[in-house]
């Protein structure tokens, strides 16, 4: 399960491939509650956009952003039904988690190596998951936040060598370039059509 991550800072990449401006924020290592870009896509007006969210996804009838903590990712197998998640998946709230690198354990030598993932090319990825919005009791402020979406990584050539040899091996799901598009405008049918591991770009384990 992905805890950790880099959110990208290649400005150029995103204005290329979303038409849309990095904002501009210093946790660049990202951790359950803290922010991230995301791009997301509005069914109303049709209109793509990008800012900031928490890592962690907080439902409506959260009590305390806390929630967040235990909610930043997301198994595809089980979405559409647990209560935390199931709200954003049925309303179509897909996005794109930007990244440079995503960091996950690796037990080879025998004992965990906290260990990066890149794109084989090292370009930035767009990583498959799922927003939503909650309401700061006190302050009325306005909260987005978001989790990634995991699949079975058991026979992923990377990704099965991460985790103990006893737990199962998954993987979260950065698109190939030509699925970003089909992702934000996906329903809950063809969404679950997407979450596969042919629609992951080659990785590798990075320095």
């Amino acid at each position: 399960m992905c805890v950790q991550y880099l959110s990208t800072v290649n400005i150029d990449w995103v204005k290329t491939h979303f038409d849309l401006d990095l904002p501009i924020t210093r946790a660049h290592d990202v951790f359950p509650t803290y922010p991230g870009p995301i791009v997301l896509k509005s069914h109303n007006t049709q209109r793509t956009a990008i800012g900031l969210a928490r890592f962690g996804l907080i439902p409506s009838w959260a009590q305390d952003e806390d929630f967040g903590r235990k909610t930043y990712n997301a198994r595809a197998e089980t979405v559409n039904q647990k209560p935390s998640y199931k709200h954003a998946w049925s309303q179509r709230h897909y996005a794109l988690a930007l990244a440079d690198a995503f960091y996950e354990p690796s037990y080879e030598s025998g004992k965990a190596v906290r260990t990066k993932i890149t794109l084989a090319n090292r370009e930035p990825m767009a990583i498959a998951s799922i927003w939503d919005t909650w309401t700061e009791p006190e302050t009325g402020e306005l909260i987005v936040s978001f989790s990634m979406l995991t699949i079975n990584a058991d026979q992923h050539p990377v990704m099965k060598r991460c985790h103990k040899p006893e737990d199962e091996k998954r993987t979260v799901v950065p698109l190939k370039l030509e699925l970003f598009e089909s992702w934000l405008n996906a329903t809950p049918q063809t969404a679950h059509q997407l979450l596969n591991l042919d629609s992951i770009p080659e990785l590798i384990f990075s320095e």
